[in-house]
């Protein structure tokens, strides 16, 4: 089993209530993949500059992470500064250095296109859909997005989106895709366009997963978030919620409706661990056991 990844290696400043790191560790596909790793092999696609720093690349190397995939050009690496507020739902850019990543385009290994599972972290989705025409006959595809992509490159986004098989996407941005106030109308709309399960990321407030057919009891799973009461940096939650995710479904096999909403509580699961700590720190420590253990816990919470 093979979990493809595609997104941004980079460095991040971030300040929040709770401390405050420069130059540490970030990037989509660096959080899923420091999370996916403990769920299968996982292959990293990015890109990084001369400055990256080599116990960065040691880290990801003794995660078992496939790094042949992850180009090395001349010039800055990625860089990304935010500040949150008590509201840690929202991160305030402070600035944004895309450096090498700028000239960006993935290419994939040779046995890296007949990857099982892959995922498409939020880039630009002109690259989401050239991985996709790369990548042969893959079990599951899926793919996250964000804002940006939606006010400048809707059709790009599209038609990304209806080449794979589960969208993870935040409320606002749901809403904001659909002009519409109504996230189950929102959703219908998301879901016509080709995905067979679209996933709402909702913050502290869980996620909620829509599948495909048949009524809204059944076609609806609402998951919470796990119940924390510390939090030191929400960088990186959604990429380790998609890695609990995509972790989850290759490892069980089953891409049904139960898989689906198993995978969600992954997800969250993952997600919890990743916000109690700056940058990787959390999951670079974390456990199959402790994600186990908050997985029982999450039945005890919704059980009535």
């Amino acid at each position: 089993m093979s979990i493809l990844v595609v997104g941004s290696v980079g460095l991040d400043d971030v300040q929040t209530p709770f401390g405050r790191r420069k130059g540490a560790l970030g990037g989509s596909s660096t959080f899923f993949s420091t999370a996916a790793s403990l769920y299968g092999q996982v292959r990293l696609v990015g890109v990084v500059g001369t400055d990256f720093p080599q116990e960065y690349t040691d880290f990801l190397a003794n995660r078992g992470i496939d790094l042949r995939g992850l180009q090395v050009a001349e010039g800055k690496t990625f860089r990304w500064a935010a500040r949150y507020d008590y509201d840690l739902n929202v991160a305030q850019t402070l600035d944004t250095q895309l450096n090498v990543f700028a000239q960006f385009h993935p290419q994939l290994p040779e046995d890296y296109r007949s990857s099982e599972y892959v995922f498409l972290a939020n880039i630009d989705p002109e690259l989401q859909i050239e991985v996709l025409e790369q990548v042969q006959s893959p079990r599951l595809t899926a793919l996250d997005t964000m804002n940006y992509w939606i006010d400048f490159k809707k059709d790009a986004l599209t038609k990304a989106m209806s080449m794979v098989d589960v969208v993870l996407i935040n409320e606002a941005e749901a809403r904001q895709y659909a002009q519409t106030f109504s996230l189950i109308r929102a959703a219908r709309k998301l879901l016509d366009l080709g995905p067979k399960a679209l996933v709402v990321k909702r913050g502290e407030y869980g996620a909620v997963l829509y599948v495909n057919g048949g009524n809204l009891c059944r076609s609806c799973f609402f998951a919470p978030a796990y119940p924390l009461e510390k939090i030191e940096d929400p960088t990186g939650a959604g990429d380790s919620f998609a890695a609990g995710f995509m972790g989850s479904l290759a490892n069980s096999g089953d891409h049904g409706p139960e898989g689906l909403r198993r995978a969600v509580v992954h997800g969250s699961v993952v997600a919890s661990f990743a916000v109690q700590g700056f940058s990787v720190d959390r999951l670079s420590t974390l456990t199959m056991k402790e994600i186990e253990g908050r997985y029982e816990d999450f039945k005890r919470f919704v059980s009535f």
